[in-house]
């Protein structure tokens, strides 16, 4: 008999995060494998954390998994597993099971996010190996904005430049969509006609939702465009790059603007938003301020694009944990009439909007895993 256990994997650059959803939606498991393929590897399952030797993705989801086993979820006990993919492309545009053509899109889209998807596809490959009858399902990133309109995805390049995917996507789709389903339940109404979304945490985006739907975004071809984020920069004019290119060489500019900007880059070393925070120097109260006015700036475009706006919605780590963000960019869309209670957003209370205020603003707890477990569940039903 099915448990109705769904094991969620979600394959990074250098870690595996991990987590356990019964069939009704509460999370049993969570975990993390960090420093895959580094000197000094790390496993934490259900808040006990231990060293591990993590030489590559392959050999870190097997100690995953025999951790697992041993809290007792045995891989034979799960009905499913279900994992993040980055990138899905102009294909992949819905949560799916992982087929043979699905997994063949998925290596197609390398290219698009070449630090992401080939570890996705290594985690579907090594489970297959260990649990070739275990159905998988894959949820993508770029999805939710499938419904973005051509007019604001595609850039003003000669269709050569198109043919090669070169195109805005779009990414933080897995926390927008959790986020439409989640504030009405907070809420207690119906979802607002216009969501203004901001997902802040070390990357950053905002969304524009209307009708439940995405119709513009911040990131575009890759998770670099957009706002100020913890070690990137956000936008950053094409000739830049190409000068950094040649001073630095291309290996080294791409180190810088994943690695070295953003946050980082303008307070002298400090990505964390809490440390900004807490440092009282010019530098860091520079990039906080920097962070925030584009935060604003670029929300002003989102809510063109919408037509006007109904509420705004918080969430990633920054968006749940930094009041002083909040207020800040709050104070920033006062223009639209939106006025914080500051008692309730000093406290992160739900509803962070004060009485009489025409726009509402809402902390909404990011669930990008618990999305992953709902769009895999949905896709088994159907099946059955």
């Amino acid at each position: 008999m099915s448990t109705g256990r769904i094991l969620v994997l979600n394959a990074g650059s250098s870690s595996i995060k991990v987590s356990v959803f019964e069939r009704g939606g509460a999370a049993v498991v969570s975990g993390l494998a960090e420093g895959v393929g580094g000197p000094a590897g790390r496993l934490k399952i259900n808040g006990e954390t231990r060293e591990a030797r993590l030489d590559d993705h392959h050999s870190a989801l097997n100690t995953v998994l025999e951790a697992l086993r041993t809290a007792g979820f045995p891989i034979e006990a799960f009905e499913a597993a279900a994992h993040r993919v980055v990138h899905g492309g102009r294909e992949l545009t819905k949560a799916a099971r992982v087929t043979d053509a699905v997994a063949a899109e998925i290596e197609r889209c390398i290219p698009l996010a070449p630090l992401h998807n080939p570890h996705s596809l290594t985690a579907i490959r090594t489970l297959a190996e260990i649990a070739p009858d275990l159905p998988q399902y894959a949820s993508f990133d770029t999805a939710f904005h499938a419904t973005v309109p051509e007019v604001a995805a595609r850039y003003a390049l000669p269709p050569e430049a198109e043919r090669l995917g070169i195109r805005r996507y779009g990414f933080h789709g897995l926390s927008y969509a959790a986020l439409t389903q989640h504030l009405p339940r907070i809420s207690g109404a119906a979802l607002p006609s216009r969501v203004l979304a901001l997902h802040l945490g070390n990357g950053a985006s905002v969304c524009a939702i209307q009708e439940g739907r995405s119709v513009a975004t911040t990131m575009g071809y890759s998770p670099l465009s957009g706002l100020t984020m913890g070690t990137r920069p956000g936008d950053l004019d094409a000739n830049a790059v190409l000068r950094l290119a040649r001073e630095h060489g291309l290996e080294s500019t791409v180190h810088l603007l994943n690695r070295e900007s953003g946050l980082r880059g303008l307070s002298g070393g400090k990505s964390d938003m809490r440390a900004l925070l807490a440092d009282e120097g010019p530098d860091s109260a520079f990039a906080v301020e920097h962070f925030c006015y584009w935060a604003c700036r670029h929300a002003g475009s989102l809510i063109a694009a919408m037509g006007g706006l109904d509420a705004i919605a918080f969430t990633g780590g920054i968006g749940e944990h930094a009041a002083p963000v909040r207020a800040q960019i709050a104070r920033g869309l006062g223009w639209m009439g939106l006025e914080l209670d500051a008692e309730a957003n000093a406290e992160a209370r739900p509803r962070l909007h004060a009485s009489g205020s025409p726009v509402g603003a809402w902390i909404v707890p990011a669930q990008e895993e618990r999305q992953i477990a709902a769009e895999a569940r949905a896709l088994i039903e159907a099946e059955a």
